[in-house]
Parts: C-alpha cells; structure tokens; sequence
C-alpha cells in the first residue's frame, strides 16, 4: 500500500491530522463500525471522558490488530462526541495516540447530543 499525504498548510499538524490522504495499491480495504467504551461483555462505561477516550482507542486497537492491521495504516478517524467540550479538554489523549503510533489520518469530528 502505498500513502501519499496532502497538506498544502502547516497548521494542522500540531493537530495530527492531515487534510487528504491519497492511497494507492491496496490489496484490502477495512472497514470498521463505531467503538465506544464498551467492555468485552458488552457492558457501556458511565465513565469520565477521559476514560472513555482511553477505552474507546483499545477497543479500536483490539478490532484492527484482530483483523491483521497496522495501525499506521489507518486513513481516516471520525470521532463522534455528546459533548464536544468534554472531548477538547480531552484531546491531548488522541493526539498522543495517533503520534505514538504513526497515524495521520485525514479527520472528521462530529458533535451532539447522541451519536445515533
């Protein structure tokens, strides 16, 4: 697979994201639904945000990882949040996340009162 990042600003990348990501060659497509905070038995948390953030990333690792994925791989994040402010108090978490493992996705982030 081959990435090819377009950003014809700087700004965004104090943010990690980019604006567009062109991919090329690709001999598989994952698709995956929605994670949220929910525990392997199915149980939703009623946690803080910032525990929700952290449980939501390893349930996403989990799901990739288990399909045979890199992470670095990823090309595209949507994050859909209850509560925007909550989530850019919190925001350092993702950031961190997708430094950490290399992901410079092209990005999407959706608010309101419930994702569904």
């Amino acid at each position: 697979m081959e990435k090819q990042v377009i950003n014809p600003w700087t700004w965004q990348e104090e943010r990690n994201y980019v604006q567009a990501v062109e991919v090329r060659n690709v001999e598989s497509t994952l698709y995956v639904s929605g994670q949220t905070a929910i525990s392997d038995d199915g149980i939703s948390s009623d946690r803080d945000m910032r525990s929700q953030l952290l449980h939501t990333i390893r349930n996403l690792e989990k799901v990739i990882r288990e399909a045979g994925y890199e992470l670095n791989h990823i090309v595209r994040l949507n994050i859909y949040t209850t509560s925007a402010s909550e989530l850019f108090e919190n925001f350092g978490i993702v950031q961190e996340w997708l430094t950490d493992n290399g992901i410079r996705p092209g990005f999407y982030r959706a608010g309101g009162k419930k994702p569904f």
